[in-house]
């Protein structure tokens, strides 16, 4: 379906040269100048939207569209109806992005701070901040400029957000520098104590105090109800341009590279390190003082135990190379089929 207004705002009608600017396509002769008020799938945008197709199994939805204009790669073009424009694209869900980007870009701060919102003191509030409803910033807070602060949002003393980050509903941030375009959606713990403690001779827990920080580096952005615990004496560290899915827990001393990807309800232990462009899929649990290389991607579920080299991609727990994995899924089956079949055979000359 198209994007709800009372939800989404639009900020067109926008002409297709624009739009297609911004995602790097060129524009068949001619069309141009036609405008285009938002986005849609395949199946429900109308002559005003834009859509795109990444897959051949969605050609029969393509073939009967009516949207104004899609993008999709080459091989695809063919099936475009009549009247509609083929934006031709080599990654067409990246080129989408960007101008579905454009259409419907993120909620601008309006600059308003409301009256129950807690401000400390000696806090600097950019300029073109919005503070929402019973937010709570401590003293010594800077926030750069045009920085969005939800409702109930807590943010410690100290901390230090560059400009344009938006700290959304509910969110808890202490012990934190970030940079500019952080985003720390609804919910979310930054900041909390490391799970950290020596065990003494009766059985009691001693904490260890945990007196590093967290450093959020540019264009980060955090999940919801994900959780970010600051170092216990180095820092957490999350690279620039890395996301976290929702529901996802890196413990004290965690660091990442540039544009990790971790996907929801991984865990990462203490002291672990990602290399850039690693990627961590849903359920991943990593042990600590572990180092994954730059570009390894760690499968769904999987249970890393020990160093993944740069490049790999691992699976199953303990987690090993995926062609190993896929080997011993397969003799397990076999295994399972040949011990069914064993047993068929002798019920049978009982």
């Amino acid at each position: 379906m198209a994007a709800d207004p009372r939800f989404h705002a639009a900020a067109g009608p926008l002409p297709l040269s624009r739009l297609a600017e911004v995602a790097g396509l060129a524009v068949p002769e001619g069309a141009g100048d036609r405008l285009f008020s938002g986005v849609g799938t395949l199946d429900a945008a109308g002559p005003d939207e834009v859509s795109f197709l990444d897959s051949r199994r969605w050609i029969s939805s393509l073939k009967q569209t009516r949207a104004g204009a899609v993008v999709l790669a080459v091989e695809h073009a063919a099936a475009v109806p009549e009247g509609c424009v083929a934006l031709i694209s080599p990654a067409p869900v990246l080129s989408f992005a960007r101008i579905a980007s454009v259409l419907h870009p993120p909620e601008a701060p309006g600059g308003a701070r409301h009256p129950t919102a807690v401000v400390g003191e000696g806090a600097q509030i950019g300029e073109g901040c919005e503070i929402g409803a019973y937010a709570v910033i401590e003293e010594g807070v800077v926030l750069g400029p045009r920085c969005i602060v939800g409702p109930h949002a807590h943010i410690g003393r100290n901390c230090v957000f560059g400009a344009d980050c938006r700290i959304l509903s509910h969110v808890t941030a202490t012990h934190c520098l970030a940079g500019d375009r952080v985003t720390l959606n609804p919910g979310c713990r930054v900041g909390s104590e490391g799970f950290g403690f020596a065990t003494g001779p009766r059985g009691e827990h001693v904490t260890v105090p945990q007196l590093g920080r967290v450093i959020l580096e540019d264009g980060v952005e955090v999940g919801a109800n994900s959780c970010i615990d600051r170092g216990s004496g180095n820092d957490t560290v999350i690279g620039p341009g890395t996301r976290l899915d929702n529901l996802v827990m890196l413990g004290h001393n965690v660091r990442t590279g540039r544009g990790c990807v971790i996907v929801a309800q991984a865990g990462i232990s203490g002291s672990t390190t990602l290399g850039d462009f690693a990627v961590v899929a849903a359920q991943a649990g990593l042990t600590g003082h572990l180092t994954i290389g730059a570009k390894a991607r760690i499968g769904a579920q999987a249970g890393v135990m020990a160093d993944v080299p740069a490049g790999m991609d691992v699976l199953g727990s303990p987690a090993q190379p995926v062609r190993d994995a896929m080997r011993g899924y397969a003799a397990l089956r076999k295994l399972g089929q040949a011990k069914a079949a064993a047993a068929a055979e002798k019920k049978t000359s009982d």
